[in-house]
């Protein structure tokens, strides 16, 4: 996936195609599309009855002969064909037809580290059924470290943490190019899996599907740290009787599950640092780690990773949108590659 910075200048369009969200820039018009990876269909008819937020709200609500489909599942393509109708209802009859006056479509993708050929393929030919005559394929954690104003070009360390819904990747970047990384599967969704199996297995409680991240959040701005309430009320469904219930759990016990997923993040990063030359590391304890992507944003989770590691840990000013921003930047040549004259013989 090494791309230089001239041939993404030449892309018309980038898109990030994320596990939770879809987030689509247009040179010239920004941020166009960020909605959810999620498309409601027919399975009598095989038509599409929503895409993006709605379909996200009828997860868990639709009778039998509706299927709410996910056609990205940490950051790969699963369901090309998918993918692509979601793709075109998210951006729009008018937006296409924009993008199809381009004699040579141009477009740039962003894919996860250490993505396998298949998952790489499957990322062109969705962007290829749209129209796009090339694609450019960044790494997932360029494209985020340049989106949240990271020195990537300049020969410094500089340590970045994508925290995505399926997935988490760690890397430590300089000159532009990636020293060391190591991507994680553990994410947002496997947070909420274990906030689930929890209130199930204490609690006998079973949780809407769009009420685990609201549960997470209600832990206050302390979050993962033992300095928010007490307790929580939290409303579901009785797992014996099949009847609606609230209880009130000890956000402790909800804390101490919330952790076991984390120690393999705890590993990745220690496996990391571990690789990553002294030179580098000694720029780390300076600089710290920067988060970036949705799940960065629970509520106590820069200070865990503060105690365990010693470092500075920040959290990216739009943590959420950093990748597409990031594909937008290099598109619209706002990124100078780090010049070096040779040295005369």
């Amino acid at each position: 996936m090494t791309v230089s910075l001239e041939q993404l200048r030449r892309c018309h369009v980038a898109v990030d195609l994320g596990a939770a969200r879809t987030r689509v820039y247009v040179k010239g018009l920004g941020l166009v599309v960020d909605e959810p990876s999620a498309a409601a269909v027919n399975t009598r008819t095989g038509s599409l009855i929503a895409v993006g937020a709605l379909a996200e709200q009828m997860t868990g609500r639709t009778p039998d002969y509706i299927r709410v489909a996910r056609p990205v599942s940490g950051g790969t393509v699963i369901d090309i064909e998918m993918a692509q109708r979601m793709l075109r209802h998210l951006l729009g009859e008018k937006l296409r037809r924009q993008l199809r006056r381009k004699p040579r479509l141009r477009a740039a993708a962003a894919c996860p580290h250490d993505s396998d050929p298949l998952a790489q393929r499957a990322a062109v030919e969705t962007l290829v059924g749209l129209g796009a005559r090339r694609v450019e394929l960044v790494d997932t954690l360029i494209a985020a470290a340049v989106g949240c104003g990271l020195p990537v070009e300049q020969p410094v360390g500089s340590m970045i943490m994508v925290c995505g819904a399926a997935t988490t990747q760690i890397a430590v970047l300089s000159l532009g190019s990636i020293v060391t990384a190591a991507r994680i599967p553990i994410g947002g969704d496997a947070i909420d899996h274990a906030v689930i199996q929890h209130l199930r297995q204490h609690h006998e409680l079973m949780l809407p599907s769009q009420s685990v991240r609201p549960l997470q959040l209600a832990l206050s701005g302390n979050g993962l740290t033992p300095y928010g309430p007490a307790t929580t009320e939290i409303h579901g469904r009785d797992v014996v009787t099949g009847l609606a219930r609230s209880v009130h759990v000890d956000t402790a016990a909800v804390r101490q599950a919330i952790q076991t997923p984390l120690t393999a993040v705890h590993d990745g990063l220690g496996k990391v640092l571990r690789d990553c030359p002294p030179d580098l590391v000694a720029d780390l304890a300076d600089r710290g780690i920067m988060m970036v992507g949705g799940s960065a944003l629970l509520p106590g989770l820069d200070q865990m990773l503060r105690d365990a590691t010693g470092m500075p840990v920040q959290i990216a000013e739009r943590p959420d949108v950093c990748s597409v921003l990031g594909l937008g930047a290099m598109l619209d040549g706002k990124i100078e590659p780090l010049v070096l004259n040779p040295l005369a013989a």
